[in-house]
């Protein structure tokens, strides 16, 4: 195989090396669009496939859609196991989806799992799926060598009618984007939490509030997709933004809609971008790291 090939993207045509050393974070999305064209294999009963930016894959079984996802936890973080069931629950709502069943493979840290750690492993899976009405069915877990900390990898299972799937491939140029909640809700919460000893010069009651996030006002999508579903509004497609924030989910839109309006709707909600633990450290609240775990929609515009 030879070190440099031509990569086409929607941008044009770009060069590439492929002993290059990747960083951390999600692969290069000209790096992925380029995998998937050549190494995935279409069929008839698979409605909405793998691609950069959608969220689950959708397959037909006779009236009923099945959707699918899988998403990992791989920071180290006490509430592991409730942001896995939340982020996995968040892609299935936003194809229009219901979740219902969840597997997790578990990833122990040697020289220090204890049967203590894996219980509050299991007990968190456990109660937050129930929160959401999920059925923890299975999966796989064992103690693995090379791992420093507690890795899990969600698979779930929703299920919807073929009339209720939500496909983002529709979404047109002049849709508008509708933003639930803030931005950087997750980013400002893992930052209060995990960065708290370099956020320097911040009160604790705003720290404690900024890592309160992950429950009030929460990650989970699932209450803005009830509320679309139940409201008379057409929905052309969902998207729950995660590394990159919204910046990024703007720009795997399959129809690129315009930015601005979801800033507009941010402060006319009088919501502010971002929390000033977010603003105190070198980096974007529009592209915070698994930025806002919030739905965003489109809609046409009246």
């Amino acid at each position: 195989m030879t070190r440099y090939c031509m990569q086409l993207t929607r941008w044009g045509c770009t060069l590439v090396d492929r002993d290059r050393v990747l960083p951390p974070g999600k692969l290069p999305g000209s790096i992925l669009n380029d995998l998937l064209d050549r190494y995935m294999t279409p069929d008839a009963s698979v409605l909405i496939g793998p691609g950069v930016g959608r969220d689950a894959a959708a397959i037909a079984i006779g009236n009923t859609a099945m959707v699918v996802k899988t998403d990992p936890i791989t920071f180290a973080t006490a509430d592991a196991g409730r942001y896995l069931v939340h982020v996995n629950a968040n892609d299935i709502a936003c194809m229009g989806a219901t979740p219902r069943w969840l597997l997790v493979t578990a990833l122990f840290p040697e020289r220090s799992t204890t049967p203590r750690m894996v219980e509050e492993a299991f007990a968190v899976l456990a109660t937050t799926a129930r929160e959401l009405g999920v059925l923890l069915v299975g999966g796989h877990s064992e103690i693995t060598i090379g791992v420093d900390r507690l890795i899990q990898v969600g698979q779930m299972i929703g299920v919807c009618d073929l009339s209720e799937l939500y496909d983002l491939r529709t979404a047109q140029p002049s849709d508008a984007i509708l933003l639930a909640n803030g931005i950087a809700i997750e980013g400002t919460a893992i930052l209060a939490t995990e960065a708290r000893g370099h956020l320097n010069g911040l009160s604790d009651d705003l720290l404690e509030r900024a890592a309160a996030f992950l429950s009030d006002p929460g990650i989970s999508v699932l209450p803005a997709s009830r509320a679309l579903r139940e409201d008379d509004v057409t929905v052309r497609g969902l998207h729950d933004p995660t590394e990159g924030g919204l910046a990024t989910a703007v720009v795997e839109s399959p129809a690129r809609p315009d930015a601005h309006s979801a800033e507009r709707q941010q402060r006319r909600n009088g919501q502010p971008l971002g929390c000033p633990s977010v603003r105190s450290v070198p980096t974007n609240p529009w592209s915070a790291s698994r930025g806002t775990r919030r739905c965003s929609g489109s809609s046409p515009v009246g």
